[in-house]
């Protein structure tokens, strides 16, 4: 599966269309099995989690891998109810117009406050549509996380760390 990569910041018009930065494009194509030239590509917007402040898109493929996860957990249980509501129930699918743009409904752009622009930050998988005060909030607090760390810190300590809690 290709992973989304980059960030970018888009105005958004009066009916709520924005321009998907065209990177993010090419990987939403690419993990649609069903997209061909001339067709336009699919996503789903999962927005069902009131602790975020930002919209989180998943291509087909991620959006289906979740689905299988989901479908694996015994029926009737709490935690099967509560991920179909969020992501089956709490999301949007969509797709990206000929021109690269993306129509966010009226209710998704008020939940996360956003009026003339957003803006976009991949996250592997999935990327964020967030309102660009909001990012600008949640970055500093990862900075200032950072910033409390050893300067000769690397954050791909944690790499290794995952790697020894798979091997448990």
């Amino acid at each position: 599966m290709r992973r989304f990569r980059g960030e970018g910041l888009n105005k958004v018009d009066s009916k709520g269309r924005v321009s998907i930065p065209a990177l993010f494009r090419r990987v939403i194509e690419s993990c649609d099995p069903a997209w061909t030239d001339g067709l336009q590509p699919e996503l789903v917007i999962v927005y069902g989690d009131n602790r975020k402040n930002f919209l989180e898109c998943y291509t087909i493929q991620a959006i289906d891998e979740v689905d299988q996860k989901i479908s694996d957990l015994p029926r009737g249980s709490i935690q099967r109810k509560m991920l179909e509501r969020l992501f089956h129930g709490q999301s949007f699918p969509t797709s990206v117009d000929d021109t690269g743009r993306l129509v966010i409904p009226q209710r998704l752009r008020e939940k996360i406050g956003i009026k003339a622009e957003v803006y976009f930050i991949a996250s592997g998988d999935t990327f964020q549509i967030w309102n660009p005060e909001t990012f600008k909030k949640d970055q500093e607090k990862a900075n200032a996380w950072l910033q409390s760390l050893p300067e000769d810190f690397d954050p791909l300590i944690y790499l290794d760390a995952s790697d020894r809690q798979s091997d448990d």
